[in-house]
């Protein structure tokens, strides 16, 4: 079942992103911040979160629209459980996901992710979705660590 994340969701999903071994420290910080300021202020200002669960909680999604353009959206973070990931979960979050952007009007939507050879199986993941490679920064996470920037319009 995928639902609505809820505030005692918190230490779960940052348990589960750390668990993957893909963020890094200052990552796993981040979201619990963005975490505590979506229940604090940005749900109410459209931003979104999903958490699959099945007994336990199995991945989630979170996704917001960007500042300051027309109808363009971020996803943020998506992750899954490893003992999970293959079967389908990160595919039904990013559906649902999609499908609230197209509700909200939404007319593309971006994802940042890392050029880094452990981040390969999230990069197939957007391609096998219809994410084209929209652009890459060099260097931008660090030396060595560029940002690839996957696209996919909504409309």
């Amino acid at each position: 079942m995928i639902r609505s994340t809820e505030p005692a969701d918190t230490q779960s999903l940052v348990a589960l992103a750390a668990s993957t071994e893909v963020f890094k420290p200052l990552e796993l910080v981040a979201l619990e911040e963005v975490l505590c300021d979506y229940f604090a202020t940005n749900k109410a200002l459209g931003h979104r979160a999903l958490t699959a669960v099945d007994g336990t909680i199995q991945g989630f999604a979170y996704f917001a629209p960007a500042a300051m353009t027309d109808r363009t959206w971020y996803l943020w973070w998506i992750a899954v459980m490893p003992g999970t990931q293959a079967k389908g979960i990160g595919s039904e979050l990013l559906r649902l996901a999609e499908d609230e952007v197209r509700q909200q009007r939404g007319r593309i939507l971006l994802v940042e992710t890392s050029s880094l050879p452990h981040y390969e199986p999230a990069r197939k993941f957007y391609a096998k979705h219809g994410y084209t490679q929209a652009a890459t920064i060099a260097g931008y996470y660090a030396a060595g660590d560029d940002m690839v920037v996957f696209s996919k319009g909504m409309e």
